[in-house]
């Protein structure tokens, strides 16, 4: 049966609660999914070489941007890190996810981030997919994409 929000105001327990809507601990939700694919795709690019300089950089105020990671390549490039997760391929899978805008936020929150040098270093924008579903019987696949798009 469906409820409109009003009738949900109206239930005992004020709210989804009353039709079972609400996360309970340990349900899987995309948040957590989200973060799970950014532990994966972090451990994946650090035994690859790189060190992490930052998770989750946001600019503040509304409107703004968010890099997933912010990492060091050996030879001292500064790498942007997108990391889309997926459970199926479908629509496009991960790599599908990345439009025009997305790509705005993060060089927005990238330029942002490098106003913090007197000299900024070189940086490239990587993309990390991670495809699949977790769990026992779930396979999932890490792609790295480096200099998946550019700033300009």
């Amino acid at each position: 049966m469906w409820f409109s929000r009003k009738q949900l105001a109206k239930e005992p327990g004020g709210g989804a609660s009353a039709v079972g809507t609400e996360n309970q601990p340990g349900q899987i939700t995309t948040k957590r999914l989200g973060d799970a694919a950014e532990l994966l795709a972090q451990a994946h690019l650090v035994r690859a070489g790189l060190t992490l300089v930052q998770a989750n950089y946001r600019t503040p105020g509304r409107g703004g941007g968010e890099v997933d990671l912010i990492m060091r390549a050996p030879d001292g490039t500064l790498v942007f890190v997108e990391v889309r997760q997926r459970t199926s391929s479908s629509h496009g899978g991960a790599g599908a996810s990345i439009g025009a805008t997305k790509r705005r936020r993060i060089i927005f929150a990238a330029r942002h981030y490098l106003m913090r040098f007197s000299t900024p270093p070189p940086c490239r924008f990587d993309v990390v997919l991670v495809e699949g579903e977790a769990g026992s019987r779930g396979v999932m696949t890490v792609e790295w994409l480096r200099g998946a798009f550019d700033a300009d």
